[in-house]
């Protein structure tokens, strides 16, 4: 019977030994993966998103091109070298990529505690342009075909921006709970 115990516990201990190192080590690798979701670039005026509404890129936000690789030696094939195989011909012209996404009405920006909510508001529907929280708050969004939730947190303090457009044209409204 002792012995019988003896074996258990024995086990009992190399098993969680095994899992404490299997965890430790797959915890080591998957901590350095993790990261925050991307963040909305705040946007200075909504007169200047109207017009331009790509920010200009600053230099550490720039990404390096890929580098070309050259390729290696050419597989051997039975095939003399001297007929050359010629490149399959596309039978139809590739598709045209769809046109950029333009601002269709008015641009209006609104602030608000938590953070600045920015809507593209037509006669019939809305989009988002941007969502930035401020420092300390996080965000949420919700989208459906007639209405768009963008809600800031922090802590119990919770705002939300509400753009609704499912009975007539879109109107934004503001809540603090």
């Amino acid at each position: 019977m002792r012995r019988g115990l003896v074996h258990i516990l024995a086990w009992l201990l190399a098993t969680g030994a095994a899992v404490t190192l299997s965890w430790w080590g797959v915890h080591t690798v998957m901590a350095g993966t993790a990261y925050d979701p991307p963040r909305a670039l705040p946007i200075k005026a909504a007169d200047a998103t109207a017009k331009d509404p790509k920010p200009p890129a600053t230099p550490s936000e720039r990404t390096p091109p890929p580098k070309r690789r050259t390729p290696s030696a050419p597989p051997r094939t039975d095939k003399p070298a001297s007929t050359p195989t010629p490149f399959p011909t596309p039978t139809k012209p590739p598709s045209p990529s769809p046109a950029p996404t333009t601002l269709t009405g008015q641009v209006k920006s609104y602030d608000t505690d938590g953070g600045r909510a920015v809507f593209d508001l037509g006669r019939t529907s809305a989009s988002l342009v941007s969502a930035t929280p401020g420092a300390g708050w996080s965000m949420q969004v919700w989208k459906t075909e007639s209405w768009i939730r963008v809600e800031f947190s922090s802590g119990a303090d919770r705002v939300s921006v509400f753009c609704t457009w499912h009975d007539g044209p879109p109107r934004v409204e503001i809540g603090n709970y």
